[in-house]
């Protein structure tokens, strides 16, 4: 395999929190300590529940928010703040709302050509038009389409004109916020069939921001699952889905719908509390929900362990586990 084109190395991104007068501002650990390896035409999905790190992660990625401690290198080069200006045309976001994320007041053909008013000063106007229209049919548009505004378009064209602008620039990583969760469910397949097709041709690095397991299976080739702002996770698609190792992950698929008639399957709920995102526990993050949980759980917080397939848990489940369900 080819050097990853964007790395992350214990990324980490806190918020200080203010709890009221007379008190100390309290910590908000969004993300700990998240490692991963970006590849050229390969898609890396993040899932978990609302509220574990994903979109604040895409956040670091796109070179929006600066991580409070860890690495992110792309092309092998560190992304500090100070390089922000020539990085950022490397990484583009395709944004969760196709309604919110287009300026209503301006055309389409003017919203696909500001990121090169911008960053391409070199061009001509003639040349950005005609890069504009380029896009336009890429993306499964019509020509007539490029002097609209967005209200003329439905959810599922506007998010294509949403990819359009993202590829704009030539770049080397996409990260897909929730790209098809605000879509109808008939429309969320030919935006992702687009998206693989789009990747192929461009040899894209995807990063894809996901909570429907099911629309992670169609794009992915790898998974990391966080919980509370860590990885608890990690590994190949086709290893994730099949044998979970961690109880968090093999609560997640239970929920996920599967078009198997007949087929026996058990949903997990999950019990407990949830557990404070400002407080700094000492054990496992799960623990209290996990129905494996265990005095160590508890006392000690277990790190990602394992090669190709990892998980932050002190009694993976193996395969006795999954024959039980």
């Amino acid at each position: 395999m080819n050097a990853p084109v964007m790395s992350a190395s214990a990324l980490a991104r806190h918020y200080e929190i203010g709890a009221g007068m007379f008190r100390k501002p309290q910590t908000l650990r969004a993300v700990q300590r998240v490692d991963f390896n970006l590849y050229a035409g390969r898609t890396l999905a993040v899932v978990g529940e609302s509220g574990c790190g994903k979109s604040t992660l895409a956040r670091m990625v796109t070179m929006i928010e600066e991580p409070t401690a860890g690495e992110l290198t792309l092309d092998g080069k560190p992304v500090v703040k100070s390089a922000w200006p020539e990085l950022r045309t490397d990484v583009q976001i395709v944004f969760q709302d196709p309604y919110g994320s287009l300026n209503p007041r301006q055309r389409i053909g003017t919203i696909l050509m500001e990121p090169l008013v911008i960053n391409r000063s070199d061009m001509s106007a003639a040349e950005r038009e005609a890069k504009a229209r380029e896009m336009i049919g890429l993306v499964g548009l019509r020509p007539e389409h490029f002097d609209r505004y967005p209200h003329m378009f439905s959810g599922g064209q506007r998010q294509r004109i949403a990819i359009a602008r993202a590829l704009m620039l030539d770049p080397k990583v996409l990260v897909l916020d929730e790209p098809v969760s605000a879509l109808d469910v008939s429309i969320q397949s030919a935006v992702l069939n687009l998206l693989v097709d789009i990747q192929e041709r461009m040899n894209l690095a995807y990063l894809f921001i996901s909570h429907d397991l099911s629309v992670v299976r169609h794009v992915c080739d790898d998974i990391i699952v966080m919980y509370l702002g860590q990885a608890v996770e990690t590994g190949p698609k086709e290893a994730v889905f099949a044998a979970p190792r961690h109880p968090y992950t093999k609560a997640l698929l239970s929920a996920t719908p599967r078009a198997e008639p007949g087929a026996n399957k058990e949903r997990i709920k999950l019990t407990g509390e949830l557990p404070s995102p400002l407080a700094n526990l000492p054990g496992c993050p799960f623990a209290p929900r996990c129905w494996k949980v265990q005095e160590l759980c508890r006392a000690e917080r277990p790190s990602l362990s394992g090669d190709d397939h990892a998980a932050a848990c002190h009694f993976p489940l193996d395969d006795e586990d999954h024959a039980q369900t």
